[in-house]
């Protein structure tokens, strides 16, 4: 372990043996480090949220307990830190919770949408990030203008919503995940505003044309803290036009209310054998070529069975032709990362309809991780008692064996490898 919360550390540096000077374990440093990056994940889906009017009173206090009992000489017993983590997880179903409720009470019931994708011929403004109250106001203030603004990474999903399928200026998508921001950026002529997590740090290609809100901020950037947007609209205006360059379209919107709605269907075709199994492969992505891993699960997926995908994970399996079955496109994109909120609804509808459990369902779920907001989904996840999730591509750095093998023990957590195919076979055997 590495401890160097307090004075009394190893030579005055860190504890880096099991106990350090304090007593405390590895394994309570794990879950302590578990707790909080669960707890960063679920903030920041709290903001969100609070930027929308909905908050809980509940949840402020459980992150004010948790935090205290991350601190030196509070906690030292395995147990009980569990369950700090997955009482962490449950807050962030809450959360979660009244995110999605925040974003149809602004934005409007979601229903399926074709979005183009690409560039079309005019000024534009390119918005990256999750927070689509801050496109909101972007939208509200180029309103009146002919600048073109164009969706990336996890904006996608707002599409989904009548506010923004309606709205005059939001034309269609460019990109693809946060990863391929340095490059996909340095190509759109434009500014570019990045609302929250997962902006890196830019090259001068586009570094004076990156703006950022709040407390998303990069070296020598622009920060709007007061949701003014008029140096980003003069940013527009003054750089030079996108080009006419439409490279296709997609389909986004099966959120959990437009699945619930077609509920009896889907379990009618479940009970006639039609519907093989459903898949959820999604969640944060990164650059490490591993994560192949999920494409190559994605395409070996039966033909009548059906694929849910959320978070900017969906960028790693959605360039494949999929087809579809029974009337449904095969791969459905929920949406952002917090709409996992959704994906566990439909998946306790169905429950519920067959009177099962959700681990008796013909349900697999196959999630990547990268930063905080995927650990407080898992945690989410693992609180409701969901087992066989395949997690990767890597094992968190930050769980140490003894802990990995108490997941692997209470919920069958297992990590993704070098064999998407024979993993596959598997879970359809299952």
């Amino acid at each position: 372990m590495h401890c160097n919360q307090c004075e009394q550390t190893f030579r005055k540096t860190a504890c880096v043996t099991s106990p350090g000077m304090c007593g405390k374990s590895a394994d309570v440093q794990s879950l302590q480090e578990m707790l909080l990056y669960g707890l960063k994940g679920m903030a920041a889906y709290a903001h969100h949220a609070r930027r929308l009017g909905k908050s809980d009173e509940t949840v402020s206090a459980f992150i004010e307990e948790a935090l205290f009992a991350t601190m030196t000489n509070v906690n030292f017993d395995v147990k009980s830190l569990l369950e700090y983590c997955l009482e962490c997880g449950r807050m962030n179903l809450r959360v979660m919770q009244m995110l999605d409720e925040g974003h149809v009470e602004a934005f409007g019931k979601p229903a399926p949408t074709k979005v183009k994708e690409g560039t079309q011929a005019g000024r534009g403004i390119l918005v990256t990030g999750h927070d689509l109250a801050d496109l909101r106001d972007l939208l509200g203030q180029v309103e009146g203008t002919e600048i073109k603004v164009y969706t990336h990474g996890e904006m996608l999903p707002a599409h989904m919503y009548p506010f923004f399928q309606n709205h005059p200026n939001l034309v269609g998508h460019y990109g693809g995940a946060w990863q391929n921001q340095k490059q996909e950026f340095a190509a759109f002529p434009g500014p570019v505003v990045a609302t929250t997590n997962c902006v890196l740090i830019p090259p001068e290609s586009y570094k004076g044309r990156l703006f950022t809100t709040r407390g998303t901020a990069v070296p020598g950037g622009q920060c709007i803290s007061d949701g003014d947007y008029s140096a980003v609209i003069a940013e527009a205006l003054r750089c030079e036009p996108c080009e006419e360059a439409i490279t296709g379209e997609s389909t986004v919107g099966f959120h959990r209310t437009v699945l619930l709605d077609h509920a009896q269907t889907i379990v009618d075709a479940v009970k006639a054998g039609q519907i093989s199994r459903f898949f959820v492969i999604g969640g944060c992505d990164g650059a490490d070529p591993g994560r192949n891993y999920f494409s190559d699960y994605a395409r070996g997926t039966p033909d009548d069975s059906f694929i849910l995908t959320l978070g900017c994970g969906k960028y790693r399996i959605r360039d494949h032709e999929y087809g579809e079955h029974l009337g449904f496109p095969r791969l459905m994109d929920m949406g952002q990362c917090n709409d996992a909120y959704g994906a566990i609804a439909v998946a306790s509808a169905l429950a519920e309809a067959f009177d099962c459990s959700v681990n008796e369902l013909p349900l697999t779920l196959v999630i990547s991780w990268f930063e905080q907001k995927a650990v407080a989904v898992l945690l989410t996840l693992l609180s409701l008692g969901v087992k066989g999730i395949t997690l990767g591509p890597n094992a968190p750095a930050f769980v140490s064996p003894n802990v990995f093998a108490i997941l692997q023990e209470r919920f069958d957590l297992r990590l993704s490898g070098n064999d998407a195919e024979g993993d596959l076979r598997l879970a359809m055997t299952a």
